[in-house]
């Protein structure tokens, strides 16, 4: 049999295909068919000619055909018993690109921020072949090409995408496809520097978390220290304070892994806290008072300090300042230096802090005395230093001053001299001493200071105590005196006994030891003849070294 009809039929259009043979037999059984035609959309009819203009004997086909009819075979075919000869035609069906979806890549796990993805626009067929393709994320063009290679995915590349596929015909949309970017970002509410008591969220989120297919955990971390663990993705503070300041993060997890958010800064600020105010007087030459103020605050304060309300240090706009005066600054701290102290300096000083949220202040009263003691060469010396003590005033005493000197409260001597001599000061000299200064104009007495003279140790005592009642127990007693303090060490010949640091501790159950300042005792317990013997004790400092022994004679 022969076939005509159009070469190619077009989706949604009435198409005819004609077979036929040149010849008919009206009383044979040969048989003229079409072969694989859907039967729903098509109606087959036939005709035969037998007459003067020619033999022919025709089968119709007129059907609908859609894009899946595209490449399938139809037979025309002529039977005769078992016998059979056929034409074979190949469907060439023009249509529209059909079954269009997008294939992402990776298709699993999490896609973080950096990966490389890459979206295809598969065609599953097209009659003619796709001439073009067209790319759109949230409903905007972004692509022609058929692969959309998307290489260091961000944030932001996160959304619904889809293709377009287009041909002579015309276009199809494949469903949306979403690319989830797993990327954990932090978020403040109203902002990342909040005044104190503001009610403060912290907000941790991964794109298109409220559409996410599963549960997310978050892990909340502060100053990188683990905070809170759940399903919850904020963090409230419903009245932030001071404290809550710092930098925090968070880990979202969900069934693929994990990804941490780059820490937020939470800034928190409040007006100054009260000053700690502090007043020290140099007693040990110089005349001079320091005046140190401190405060919390955030936005740093600016800090002033005045006397009887006189301003004489500000951290902000520079005072002028007395030749007397020196300033340091820095952060939330001022400190005022005073040389050549005197009573003109003392009062009432106060500290006042000041920043955009408020202000705070403290006072001290500070009292300046005029009389002053020095040492020299230093308030701590070793034994047999020549040491000088000067009695200083005011310089504006009336008439000759009578000068009275101190040490630990009680008077050592009065003269009109400034100063107290050793020419040679021992340890006997050590104490506090202080000097009054008497004039036409009243006294003054000076703060007490200290003159520390360091020496060696004294020959240390050694005592023996033997008790026989209720077992024989012998006490070995060394003590001595020595500034600094002495390390005791009890010898019996070679072996040592005990000391009071720096040694073993006793290995003999018998032994006991007692340790304490510049003393140190030693209990043996059920004394045996072995015990006997002659017993060192020898104290040593960083000033020398002294010894004595005693013979324990059980």
């Amino acid at each position: 049999p022969s076939v005509t009809g159009s070469e190619e039929q077009t989706e949604g259009q009435r198409s005819t295909l004609e077979c036929s043979t040149p010849y008919f037999c009206p009383w044979g059984d040969i048989v003229l068919s079409w072969q694989g035609y859907d039967p729903r959309v098509s109606e087959v009819s036939g005709h035969v000619q037998l007459d003067t203009g020619g033999v022919s004997h025709q089968v119709t086909l007129a059907s609908s055909f859609s894009w899946k009819d595209h490449s399938k075979k139809l037979l025309c075919e002529v039977s005769h018993g078992s016998q059979r000869a056929s034409t074979e035609v190949v469907l060439r069906v023009r249509h529209t690109p059909k079954d269009v979806r997008v294939a992402l890549s990776p298709s699993s796990g999490n896609i973080g921020v950096g990966d490389t993805v890459t979206l295809s626009c598969e065609v599953g067929s097209s009659h003619p072949p796709v001439s073009g393709f067209r790319w759109y994320k949230d409903g905007v063009a972004v692509g022609t090409e058929r692969v959309l290679a998307l290489r260091g995915v961000r944030r932001q590349d996160h959304g619904q995408y889809r293709c377009e596929a287009h041909n002579a015909l015309g276009a199809a949309v494949s469903p949306d496809v979403t690319l989830r970017v797993f990327s954990a970002e932090i978020s403040a509410s109203p902002a990342a520097e909040v005044r104190e008591g503001t009610a403060t969220t912290l907000s941790c989120d991964v794109p298109g978390r409220e559409g996410h297919p599963e549960e997310l955990t978050y892990t909340w971390y502060k100053n990188s220290a683990w905070l809170k663990e759940g399903p919850a993705h904020t963090l409230l503070f419903p009245a932030v304070a001071a404290s809550d300041a710092g930098y925090y993060s968070c880990q979202v997890t969900n069934s693929q892994g994990s990804d941490t958010a780059q820490a937020i800064s939470l800034s928190v600020t409040y007006p100054p806290r009260i000053p700690t105010l502090a007043l020290f007087q140099e007693t040990q030459g110089g005349r001079l008072v320091i005046v140190r103020c401190t405060v919390d605050s955030h936005p740093p304060a600016t800090l002033a300090i005045d006397r009887d309300g006189v301003v004489l240090a500000t951290s902000g706009a520079q005072v002028a300042l007395h030749q007397r005066l020196g300033v340091t600054t820095s952060r939330n701290s001022l400190r005022l230096e005073i040389r050549d102290a005197g009573p003109r300096d003392s009062g009432k000083y106060s500290c006042t802090a000041s920043n955009v949220l408020g202000n705070a202040s403290a006072t001290k009263v500070l009292v300046t005395r005029a009389t002053e003691l020095l040492i020299q060469p230093s308030a701590e010396v070793s034994e047999g230093t020549a040491v000088t003590l000067t009695c200083v005033g005011t310089g504006d005493t009336a008439g000759e001053p009578l000068y009275t000197w101190y040490r630990n409260g009680r008077r050592l001597r009065e003269s009109s001299f400034p100063t107290l001599q050793f020419p040679s000061v021992r340890g006997d000299d050590a104490g506090a001493f202080q000097c009054q200064v008497r004039s036409g104009n009243g006294s003054d007495t000076s703060e007490a200071v200290p003159l520390r003279v360091l020496y060696p140790p004294r020959q240390p005592v050694l005592s023996l105590f033997l008790q026989s009642r209720g077992g024989r127990l012998g006490i070995i007693q060394c003590s001595v005196e020595s500034d600094p303090e002495s390390n005791l060490t009890l010898r019996r010949g070679d072996n040592v006994i005990a000391c009071t640091r720096g040694c073993p501790q006793a290995t003999s159950p018998r032994l006991g030891v007692t340790r304490s300042y510049n003393s140190l005792k030693v209990e043996i317990r059920d004394v045996v003849v072995e015990d006997e013997g002659i017993y060192e004790c020898q104290a040593r400092n960083s000033q020398g070294s002294a010894s004595a022994t005693v013979d324990f004679q059980a």
